[in-house]
Parts: C-alpha cells; sequence; structure tokens
C-alpha cells in the first residue's frame, strides 16, 4: 500500500497559539480530542530572544515559562489516550526542557515516556563569525557583533520526524517553523518523502491553520454584529483531521466555544503570509493561490488545493541584539476639559525633557483614546472622549536617560494640570531582532532523548 491509499486520518490539535496562551483548551483537546498528536507553538522571534538572555543568566533555563504547567496539565490525559506532544516550548534551551518534562513526567508517575531534544538551530557562532548583511537593513552583522544575543535558524520537520520515528512520545524543539511542527507528525504518520514538494505544500496549509490555535475557531476575528462568535471565554482549540493527501478537515471538541467556519478558516490561511504563491518554508516554497475551502458541516471545514515547489537553499535565521531602553509614563485625566488638560500635561513634558537634557534617539507623545492608533486626523471626527490617558514613551541609549521620561511623568502629579491620576511608569532593555539568510548546511537538526 503507498501512503497516497492510505485511509487513516490522523488528527492533530493546536494545544497553544503562543507563549503565554490558555492551558485548559489544551487539556480539553487531550481529553475529548481523540488526537494522535497535540502541538503546542509558543515562539516569536522575541520570545527565543528573551530566553537566550535566561539561558545566559542560568544555564538550566531558557525554556518557554508555561512549560512545567502546560506538562503538568496535559501529560495525564495524553499519555492515558496515547497522545504524543510536539512542541517548540524549548525555546533557547530544549534539552533543559527535556529533563524539565522528565522530571515532571516522574512526579506525576508516569514511567517510559521518550522525551526528545531537537536542536542544532542555535547558530550564534557561525553568524558571528559571517560577513553576512541584514535583509531589513542592508547594514553588516559584524557592525552589530557586541550587542548580539542570539541567531536561530528556522529548522524544517526533519529533526521532529526522526524523534518520532525512533519512538518519542514528546519532541521537544528550539526554533522550528511553525506549520513544520505540523507537518512533522504527518510526514511520519503517512511516509512522505522531503522531496514531495506537493504534498509538502499542503501540509504547510495544514500547519499554517493550525498554528496560532484559537485565531482559526474564531479567536482574533470576532466583531460583535459583524462577525459573532460564541462564548468565547470557553474558546475550543482547534483540530485537524488530516488524509494521507494532505486533505484537511479543521474542526474542534462538539461543545466546546468559538466556531469554525469557512471565514475563520481563510482569515487564518492569509494571517502574516507576504506572497501566498510563494511562501518561504524551511520544508518548501509553499503555493496557497489554489486552495479552496469548504463547509462541510457546522465546525468542520475542508481544505484543500496547498502546492508547492523546492525548497530554497538556505533558512532564515533571527538575530536578537541590544537596541537600547524603553522609558514610559502614563497618566489619566477624566471628566469636562479633559483632553485639553492632556494635551497640556505633553506640552510639560516635552519641555521637560528638553530642558533637562534628556537624551532619546525617539520620543512620542500619545493621548490613548485619541491619537495613539490612528494619529490626529482619524480621531477629528468623533465626540471629544470623557476620559483620556496621557502616554510618553522615548527610546534611549542607557536605562538612566529611560528612566527620567517615567519620572517627568510622575511630577505633573503636583506639577501639572488638574486631576491627573493612575500613574504608571516603567523601563526596559529592547531586544530588536532583523534576519539573514544562511546557507542551510550550517544548521543541522539533530535529537536525543532524555528517559523519564
Amino acid at each position: 500500500m503507498t501512503a497516497h491509499q492510505d485511509t487513516r486520518r490522523i488528527r492533530i490539535g493546536a494545544g497553544a497559539g503562543y507563549s503565554g496562551d490558555r492551558i485548559e483548551p489544551a487539556v480539553e483537546l487531550a481529553e475529548h480530542g481523540a488526537l494522535d498528536y497535540l502541538v503546542f507553538e509558543c515562539l516569536a522571534e522575541r520570545t527565543i530572544a528573551i530566553a537566550q538572555q535566561a539561558r545566559r543568566r542560568d544555564p538550566q533555563q531558557g525554556y518557554d515559562p508555561l512549560l512545567e504547567a502546560r506538562m503538568r496539565a496535559v501529560l495525564p490525559a495524553a499519555m492515558r489516550n496515547g497522545v504524543r506532544i510536539i512542541s517548540n516550548m524549548g525555546a533557547a534551551n530544549p534539552l533543559a526542557a527535556a529533563q524539565k518534562t522528565a522530571q515532571i513526567a516522574r512526579s506525576l508517575g508516569l514511567d517510559n515516556v521518550k522525551i526528545a531534544a531537537v536542536t542544532g538551530d542555535d547558530v550564534l557562532d557561525v553568524v558571528l563569525r559571517s560577513d553576512l548583511n541584514f535583509e531589513e537593513s542592508g547594514e553588516p552583522v559584524a557592525a552589530y557583533r557586541d550587542r548580539i544575543v542570539s541567531a536561530n535558524a528556522y529548522l524544517g520537520a526533519a529533526g521532529i520526524v526522526d524523534a518520532l520515528a525512533a519512538g518519542a512520545d514528546i519532541v521537544l524543539t528550539g526554533r522550528v517553523a511553525d506549520p513544520s511542527l505540523f507537518a512533522a507528525p504527518l510526514i511520519h504518520a503517512f511516509g512522505w518523502r522531503m522531496d514531495d514538494w506537493h504534498t509538502l505544500g499542503q501540509a504547510t496549509v495544514v500547519g499554517h491553520l493550525l498554528e496560532c490555535a484559537g485565531q482559526v475557531t474564531g479567536g482574533y476575528f470576532a466583531d460583535p454584529g459583524v462577525k459573532d462568535v460564541p462564548n468565547l471565554a470557553r474558546l475550543g482549540f482547534p483540530i485537524g483531521e488530516v488524509s494521507a493527501d494532505g486533505t484537511v478537515v479543521i474542526t474542534k471538541v462538539p461543545g466546546s466555544g468559538g466556531h469554525v467556519t469557512p471565514a475563520t478558516c481563510k482569515e487564518q490561511l492569509l494571517y502574516e503570509i507576504h506572497d501566498p504563491r510563494r511562501y518561504l518554508q524551511p520544508d518548501v516554497v509553499a503555493d496557497f493561490s489554489e486552495v479552496v475551502v469548504t463547509e462541510e458541516a457546522t465546525d468542520r471545514v475542508r481544505v484543500t488545493g496547498g502546492h508547492g515547489t523546492p525548497r530554497t537553499g538556505t533558512l532564515k535565521v533571527s538575530v536578537g541584539y541590544v537596541d537600547g531602553f524603553i522609558g514610559e509614563g502614563q497618566i489619566s485625566y477624566a471628566g469636562p476639559g479633559a483632553v485639553a488638560r492632556a494635551r497640556l500635561a505633553l506640552d510639560i513634558v516635552r519641555e521637560r525633557l528638553a530642558l533637562t537634557g534628556v537624551q532619546a534617539s525617539e520620543l512620542r507623545f500619545d493621548l490613548i483614546g485619541v491619537n495613539a492608533l490612528h494619529g490626529e486626523t482619524a480621531g477629528s471626527h468623533h465626540a471629544e472622549p470623557y476620559e483620556v490617558r496621557v502616554r510618553v514613551t522615548g527610546r534611549t541609549a542607557s536605562a538612566e536617560q529611560a528612566v527620567r521620561i517615567g519620572n517627568e511623568v510622575e511630577t505633573l502629579y503636583t506639577n501639572g494640570p488638574a486631576g491627573g491620576g493612575g500613574v504608571t511608569k516603567s523601563t526596559r532593555e529592547v531586544l530588536a531582532v532583523q534576519s539573514v539568510l544562511l546557507p542551510r548546511e550550517h544548521a543541522t537538526p539533530a535529537f536525543s532523548f532524555v528517559e523519564a
């Protein structure tokens, strides 16, 4: 029997769409989703740079901060129901994440759990030695060398496929492309070739639909009176029922909140892609231009028509670097004349920062509720709000300069317009991200086991 004669369906659940996502929908999937695989997608560009900083402070850290809570919540049901787990919660330290997961499994009385860590995405040493230029700015990486804290390549599915083939129940990775987390179990289960570009293109469609979890079941979609979504507080995360040809039916656990419709699937399909004909991924160059979305029944949407062409010879690498500090201060004004008093507050802080010589490369003076998102013109046709919040932010070279921005806002309490209250202030280091393209031979995935 060839892979495309296989009549099985593999059920994959999306347990998270970002690092801080809800946990109970993943438990619901593990308990009631009749899954083969549960995938947690938890990494973003800055997330992994922050994780690298945490690892430098403590070599046993650097994995997702919710790893332990998630694993304690889902492992009992997942192992009881034969659900294999895949996640990039390893972040900057997949080996430590695997070791922590093994400890959790032991504490829960779960024996013989095979836990694999996939490594190979950390290419910091290669990038620091390179003469590459950043894709965004064109500047040489060498000019940032003293400020770079991380460089992680977007790996594809291969390392996960190898770990699953070796019998892993749980696979924890670092930076793997989001759709590849979902493509990997399909490649393993159906025996797809890694150069079957057509099928891998459709697998990328599957992964892209599922990778943001609740977004395809109505999260980040709802607009009351226009696009109503039921029971968002109990939003159910999605399940993909995938056939051997890559056809997928997107659904969810019956009775959970949200809904799956052609519209939710189409919005997610177009989310964060540039050219739908050439969606560059480490496994394939996917083509979404002929995708067909069809409603089968309530909360069941079939998606077909993804294609692909051969992968490129390079991998995208996210390079994180320290880029100064942000100082911020906020204060609220309410009642008659609130906007006028808030504008006076901004004028005062603007002048104070100049008088006291605060050295900022960028400054913003916003009235939240008036002009903070779309500028003065967009808000000019609306009635003046009864309450408004002042926000002053600035980028500085040092933390000491950044602190002074928030301090000047705070002094409005007794040195500014009447009625100000609710001051907050903060200072934080900025981790910026740019990317380079690295020949793929410089980032080779590998896996190792940590036995529970």
